[in-house]
């Protein structure tokens, strides 16, 4: 009988530290509300569906702060302002509380509760600003239902399916008590309290494999040598401090699995390197810490060997064996593909659609490979993609477990069990250092702000080797400090390595947060020199992330050629595009100008796309005889009218006060979001020319609102040279 194509589901579950470590207290609450959410839900849906098997990648801080609030000691003002009692809160705590708690998935955490989405209305649907006027009009009871919504929309699917007290909440719906809210807490207290036990006993039960990452989640080829990023991004400006420090890579490895086996009784057999990020020297350190093997991207592979994935691509689905100094190791290279459709696409389509479709591209890889050994690596976030899912993805995910396991074709497994089966026709000698994102370090390393980072954090690793002799030596060696002061020196270095804060500085991300993660590195930097008893360098009072102008967040880094389909489809498709935050632009003329929230612009060689986002999906927003016209300002203004109903049509030019059709054909798709393709002869742009850009929209032949309501945005086009300036995405 035809041996079955084996599939490895790889689930990274991952938090930044978010622990402040002067105040002691947790900055953001994103560990709680993903603990109540999905660290909680993944593991329980496997239990619920009979042949289901997964690998659950946990980090090790991650793991830790969940066992802070799983004990009730964790200090988190989210937490606080959620079980305080409205009748005593400040102004101040009220504001907080119609900034913060709306910060949820509207359409599947929001709408589904006609209460929390009143409130929303009655907050002024987050439009930046409002919160201070608003919350003067809202009474105890309003600001008590907002507390139990915030938290009872963060609790997922299988929590609310395994304990009771959710059911009812939510059908209650409305005039909370005292009483409902201390029942929500507790038994969320209880949930989080079942976590850490939930992935154990699946373990001992062969249903999932545990694997582990570096403790703090630290790009480990950068900590072992900066220099390595050169060899992907060879045109890279590096930081002015050469950090190379393998030993502190070595210590992250260590600490991390030894935390794992604290925690779990066991050492763990895999390893995800935080962002996917290996080179030979980090893979060395992996292999020589005991570990059996490691998992990154497919365009590591692809550039790791000569002819690339072959035809068919059929060298990405083998099981290979990686050949370090330290020995052997295996390695999985996720499939780029399929991983980013369940990350970013199949939340669209129905549950059913989306697992008929995952399988039969499962089925499609078996027909075209054919023989045995072969295995299909789905590797992404374990918790981040749910929200876009109904019920935080329940059906999908038991759908998917039962398709892949009641096909004949298909084998659910587990990386370790693949190793012990394989015979290893694919072997590594050397592997091209990057990581998951591009192959590359440039979302970590580069930008100014980026480098600037490093270089501040090497300094401070500098002033705390030579102002204590006991760091000094934990460093060296790796192993915990006997000494208090000198381990939570290194503890707040180590923290300060990790990867999150490096992913918020420079241009590719942008978070309504990002603030918060700017202040957290540096303040596990200024820890060291206060345990030093020294002062810290004044520019560690400044923020490193600076604030763009009238809501720039980032100008376009490269060409781009995204698919028009009115969904994202892949994380990649719009990541080096330009982007505006529309919420930051002017002010409002009617209620609807907050209807829109992202504004995106890119371009390559034969096309300029825009992307217009909502604060909702489009679709649902506009009305089907709505027209969401596009304005363009260049040597002359151009328009283009935008329907739902229509996917194409023509440029029209401004003549002499007459809108009259230039003849040149453009397409768009509003769905969830409104992706458009303008031809770019039509624009007449040169390089270095700048492109005036704003959105109207139509109703009833009135314009009821205009984005930006001031000043039309300023589109940078940098031509052809774009590919040659920018290295960073």
């Amino acid at each position: 009988m035809p041996q079955p194509l084996d599939v490895v589901v790889v689930w990274h579950m991952h938090q930044p530290y978010y622990k402040d470590p002067i105040k002691n207290e947790y900055a953001l609450p994103w560990t709680y509300l993903h603990g109540i959410k999905d660290y909680f839900d993944m593991p329980a849906i496997v239990e619920d569906t009979p042949g289901a098997r997964a690998v659950f990648n946990l980090v090790p801080s991650l793991i830790e702060q969940l066992l802070e609030y799983a004990s009730g000691t964790a200090v988190d003002p989210f937490l606080e302002r959620g079980k305080a009692d409205p009748s005593g809160m400040s102004p101040d705590d009220r504001v907080f509380l119609l900034e913060n708690f709306f910060s949820a998935n509207r359409r599947n955490m929001i709408e589904p509760s006609r209460r929390y989405l009143e409130l929303l209305y009655m907050a002024g649907e987050g439009k930046p600003g409002l919160a201070g006027e608003r919350a003067r009009h809202f009474s105890d009871q309003d600001l008590l239902d907002l507390q139990v919504w915030f938290f009872l929309s963060w609790t997922g699917e299988a929590a609310r399916r395994r304990y009771p007290a959710f059911a009812a909440l939510i059908a209650k719906g409305e005039n909370f008590s005292a009483a409902d809210k201390e029942l929500l807490f507790a038994t969320q207290l209880e949930v989080l309290q079942a976590i850490i036990p939930l992935y154990r006993r699946l373990h001992m039960e062969g249903r999932i494999e545990l694997s582990v990452t570096p403790y703090y989640h630290p790009i480990l080829p950068l900590l072992c040598d900066i220099r390595s990023a050169q060899t992907a991004m060879p045109r890279a400006a590096l930081p002015a401090a050469t950090f190379r420090h393998p030993e502190d890579a070595r210590a992250q490895i260590r600490r991390g699995i030894a935390y794992f086996r604290e925690i779990f009784g066991f050492t763990p057999a895999g390893m995800w390197p935080s962002e996917g990020s290996v080179s030979n020297e980090a893979l060395a350190l992996i292999a020589g810490s005991g570990i059996g093997w490691i998992a990154t991207d497919e365009e590591i592979l692809a550039k790791s060997i000569d002819g690339g994935l072959g035809v068919g691509r059929e060298r990405l689905y083998r099981a290979w064996r990686f050949s370090s100094s330290q020995g052997e190791i295996g390695a999985f290279f996720r499939d780029h593909e399929i991983s980013d459709l369940i990350g970013f696409t199949y939340s669209q389509w129905e549950a059913g659609r989306a697992v008929s479709d995952l399988c039969e591209r499962l089925n499609a890889i078996k027909s075209r490979l054919g023989g045995t050994g072969r295995v299909v690596p789905i590797i992404l976030d374990g918790e981040n993609a749910w929200e876009y899912y109904p019920d935080n993805a329940y059906d999908f995910l038991q759908g998917m477990y039962k398709g892949i396991d009641g096909a004949a074709t298909l084998r659910l497994t587990t990386c370790s069990e693949v190793l012990r089966e394989s015979g290893f026709d694919g072997r590594l000698q050397t592997i091209f250092p990057g990581s998951w994102i591009n192959g590359s370090y440039g979302i970590w390393i580069g930008h100014p702000e980026e480098n600037l980072a490093w270089d501040l954090l090497s300094q401070a690793r500098e002033a705390a080797v030579s102002g204590n002799p006991l760091v000094a030596a934990a460093l060296q060696s790796g192993e915990p400090s006997a000494d208090a002061t000198a381990e939570t020196m290194c503890r707040s270095l180590y923290a300060a390595e990790g990867s999150d804060w490096f992913w918020w500085y420079g241009d590719d991300h942008f978070s309504p947060y990002s603030d918060r993660f700017d202040r957290l590195f540096r303040q596990h930097l200024m820890n060291i020199y206060r345990l030093l008893g020294q002062d810290f360098p004044r520019r560690l009072l400044e923020p490193i992330k600076k604030k763009s102008p009238a809501g720039l967040m980032r100008e376009p880094a490269a060409f781009i050629d995204p698919e028009i389909s009115g969904r994202i489809s892949d994380y990649f498709e719009w990541l080096a595009a330009g982007l505006y935050d529309l919420t930051r632009q002017g002010s409002a003329m009617h209620s609807s100008d907050r209807m829109l929230q992202s504004f995106y612009y890119g371009y390559n060689e034969k096309s300029f796309f825009f992307r217009i986002d909502g604060i909702q999906d489009l679709n649902l927003l506009l009305h089907e005889t709505d027209v969401l016209n596009l304005h363009l300002v260049h040597d002359r203004e151009f328009r283009l009218q935008l329907q739902l109903r229509l996917d194409e049509g023509t440029l029209q030019v401004k003549e002499n006060g007459v809108w009259t059709p230039t003849g040149a054909c453009c397409n768009w798709k509003i769905l969830r979001t409104c992706e458009v393709r303008i031809p770019l002869e039509i624009l007449h742009l040169t390089t270095d020319s700048k492109l005036f850009a704003y959105v109207s929209l139509l109703r009833d032949n009135e314009e009821i609102g205009r984005w930006p309501s001031d000043a039309p945005l300023m589109l940078y086009y940098a031509g052809a040279d774009i590919e040659l300036d920018n290295w960073l995405i």
